[in-house]
């Protein structure tokens, strides 16, 4: 009885603990649900963010980062004990990671990124709300649905219509890209096309904006999920019976993309805006050597090489990890094996190549090569035009700060001649 008796106090003892730990967790747990704001205090330029937890099974977590163009990203290993709280932005090739302590409504520690260290502190609020504004148009692929936004003329009527497709990296339906902050380009140049009276659907990547949690893991990821993204939303304006003709315009990365997707049956003109005119192998290895030291750029080539026969690279340099991370190379594989230049020549439709004379990420040789593809293309080089398609110096740092500012209108020149070359194929009102 009394060995009885004791196995029943133990018993007794270890679910009382128990349940004032739930209690206790449930109590930690409500105390972190929610919104939260504050930032990272980066020496000089301290970082605003803005966090949302949500408890269930798992937690589940978001971070935005305005400056930075960053929106409702997910956060990953998101863990909540005893006042501790830890959580990890899963970004390629980095190891993001923020741990804290919580205290009532306030949530404060460090933020860690690539071994460098800064405090963080974060204060429980209310998250406005806000209403997205515009018309989505969604379609449903195996990691979820995808959305794009539809900008109409003002007027009635069937009508033409633009497929724009972004650049590279998780850039967004505006053409801007996470942690680069915004310039706008694509959101710019489909209003000057509602202006002129055609109609046009533009899409985040997946990873960005509305498209944030479309995401396919690094690994798994290839060029092929982009082009099958293209064609199902081509798919989705030919069934729409407000418009008429479909032009598809891909931007640097997009235009390689545009054309593979396009095709005759769905595409009546197609425009390659700031599109490689090569492999992607030989655009990186001149945009490195103009960017990289010696050493890092050697290392690069090495890599490249590698590639080229079709073999991975395990060991990168961490400088290097943003380019050429280990589990991004198969992505970067399977876009090495479309070459652009066959691409367009085997495309059957109406094609206008557009290149910036100022472009300092793909140069005008590139537009060049893509018209010796295809002779019967139409060339138009905009005078002073860079890669964000805004007029700016040939200096590089010069160059580059047109990329973060959204106030600078489209280069001149360069709306006139796509209006120009659409109305010639049957997009004129």
């Amino acid at each position: 009885m009394k060995k009885l008796f004791l196995i029943g106090l133990v018993f007794f003892i270890i679910t009382g603990c128990n349940e004032k730990n739930e209690e206790a967790e449930g109590q930690a747990n409500k105390q972190l649900e929610g919104h939260w704001e504050g930032g990272i205090q980066i020496p000089n330029q301290p970082l605003s963010i803005l966090v949302d937890f949500k408890s269930g099974e798992d937690w589940q977590g978001t971070i935005t980062i305005p400056a930075q163009n960053v929106t409702d990203f997910s956060l990953t290993e998101i863990a909540a004990k005893e006042g501790n709280v830890s959580f990890q932005m899963p970004l390629p090739g980095q190891s993001v990671q923020f741990d804290g302590k919580l205290d009532g409504e306030q949530l404060s520690g460090t933020f860690t990124q690539n071994g460098q260290t800064f405090p963080f502190s974060l204060t429980k609020g209310e998250k406005e709300g806000k209403e997205e504004e515009g018309e989505f148009l969604s379609i449903e692929t195996s990691t979820g649905q995808l959305y794009g936004e539809l900008l109409l003329p003002d007027y009635e009527g069937p009508q033409p219509v633009a497929l724009i497709i972004p650049g590279s990296g998780p850039t967004d339906r505006n053409g801007n890209s996470q942690g680069a902050g915004s310039n706008n380009s694509l959101k710019l140049l489909a209003e000057s096309l509602a202006d002129k009276g055609i109609a046009s659907l533009r899409y985040d990547k997946r990873g960005a904006g509305k498209n944030m949690n479309a995401v396919t893991g690094n690994s798994e990821m290839r060029f092929e999920v982009f082009i099958d993204d293209a064609k199902q939303w081509l798919e989705t304006l030919e069934d729409d019976k407000r418009f008429t003709n479909i032009a598809v315009i891909g931007h640097s990365q997009g235009s390689l993309v545009g054309m593979i997707a396009a095709g005759a049956e769905t595409t009546e003109a197609f425009i390659s805006l700031a599109g490689a005119g090569q492999t992607i192998d030989h655009v990186l290895e001149k945009q490195l050597g103009d960017s990289l030291p010696e050493d890092l750029f050697k290392e690069s080539q090495t890599i490249l090489g590698e590639m080229r026969e079709g073999k991975t690279v395990p060991e990168v340099s961490q400088s290097l990890q943003g380019v050429f991370a280990p589990d991004v190379q198969p992505f970067l594989l399977s876009w090495m094996a479309y070459d652009p230049a066959e691409q367009l020549a085997e495309l059957d439709v109406p094609t206008l190549i557009v290149n910036g004379t100022n472009d300092i990420q793909v140069p005008e040789s590139e537009a060049q090569l893509l018209k010796k593809a295809e002779p019967e293309a139409e060339l138009m080089l905009v005078e002073g035009m860079n890669h964000v398609l805004k007029e700016a110096p040939e200096n590089r740092d010069e160059n580059l700060a047109t990329y973060t500012n959204p106030d600078l209108p489209l280069a001149d020149g360069l709306v006139d001649g796509i209006i120009d070359f659409l109305n010639q194929h049957g997009f004129e009102q």
